[in-house]
């Protein structure tokens, strides 16, 4: 089983330096490629592939000779990430790449070649980083992408090959339906709501000072620059709330159940912590399909209504004379198509819409028994 390790480095100086000059090269070769790549679709109609991209690294080096102080396998890697950023465009997996700006997060990666010390990482050309690591690194280290953000603080991401395998998945345990929405972040099947921190407006006023500070600084001086590093760290500081926010819940939602139930929405970096999570620890994580409609049905009777505007929180059902309280509805809702896709073992499959209820009230379907 893989697993990645993030920690922070404290480079001196001099390893700044090199840092920089390494993420330059690599950026400017990813803007290299993409430009080549563009171009080439442009006059010829065909693209060329990372391998092509690869094979002129050594032209590029003679011609750059600043291109050498970077370490040769950090430039290798740029090319088969581009490669793949296309490749994801083209499916409809992503949007189109773009180039890279100085300005923005910097990274590079070491394929192999770095050592873990007591309290330090050992990098080829760069030498030995002063890292805290909070937690023992056990295994065979696969990859390290090290990395600075915005308010020049510096990280490297470990990839391990810890030897080790997931538990096999048992359904044996609580099952969980949960509905992401407006008001509230999540609502579980089970009632329990949990509100939406919203840490974007509780600095909205600091946020708004700092961007102020910045627009009347001229551009390009120092006091800029410094204006700017302190909005950065403004926005640094809500992400880092919003991920230990998601981290928690996610952590908490799978420790308390077995099955967890939810509908394959655009909440990318929750719903990665939940599945990923669940695959550690052998529960079990299943995507209803997002145009199921969990909210529109009862979840007493299977009565579908037509129509339910986003502003309609609470509703009776006309068959049962049911009052459903909106989102709980949906997550129960959840909960009994997600059993449903388990018990069928049509987990792919997480749309059915020929499941309606029949005149007596009870549950039917064409494609397999509903489950609960």
């Amino acid at each position: 089983m893989r697993q990645v390790v993030k920690v922070r480095l404290d480079p001196n100086q001099q390893q700044k330096q090199l840092l920089e000059q390494s993420f330059g090269n690599c950026r400017w070769l990813w803007n290299q490629g993409l430009n080549l790549m563009n171009q080439t679709d442009k006059e010829t109609g065909k693209g060329l592939s990372s391998y092509d991209i690869k094979k002129k690294i050594p032209r590029l080096k003679q011609e750059y000779d600043w291109l050498t102080l970077t370490y040769s396998q950090c430039l290798q890697p740029v090319c088969l990430n581009l490669g793949t950023a296309l490749n994801n465009f083209f499916e409809k997996r992503a949007r189109s790449p773009r180039f890279k700006s100085k300005r923005g997060k910097q990274s590079i990666q070491y394929p192999q070649n770095v050592k873990v010390l007591e309290n330090a990482l050992k990098l080829p050309k760069i030498g030995e980083v002063k890292a805290v690591l909070h937690r023992p690194i056990e295994g065979k280290v696969k990859t390290v992408t090290v990395s600075k953000n915005r308010c020049d603080q510096y990280f490297a991401s470990i990839l391990l090959e810890n030897g080790k395998t997931n538990p096999d998945a048992s359904a044996d345990g609580k099952a969980l339906g949960v509905d992401l929405g407006l008001n509230h972040f999540a609502v579980t099947s089970d009632g329990s709501k949990f509100e939406n921190p919203r840490w974007m407006a509780k600095h909205e006023q600091n946020l708004k000072r700092k961007q102020q500070q910045l627009s009347r600084k001229q551009k390009g001086s120092q006091n800029r620059d410094k204006a700017r590093k302190k909005l950065a760290k403004v926005h640094n500081k809500v992400a880092r709330c919003r991920e230990d926010f998601l981290h928690k819940l996610s952590r908490r939602i799978v420790d308390e159940n077995q099955v967890i139930c939810v509908e394959n929405l655009n909440w990318g970096m929750f719903l990665t912590m939940l599945k990923y999570k669940a695959e550690q620890d052998g529960k079990i994580y299943i995507e209803v399909d997002r145009f199921f409609p969990s909210s529109k049905t009862c979840n007493v009777c299977l009565h579908q209504i037509n129509r339910l505007p986003l502003d309609v929180r609470y509703w009776t059902c006309s068959h049962c004379r049911t009052h459903h309280d909106r989102d709980i509805n949906a997550a129960i809702n959840l909960r009994e198509e997600g059993l449903r896709l388990l018990t069928c073992g049509t987990r792919g499959k997480a749309y059915c819409p020929d499941v309606r209820p029949n005149p007596r009230g009870r549950k039917t379907s064409t494609v397999g028994q509903s489950v609960g």
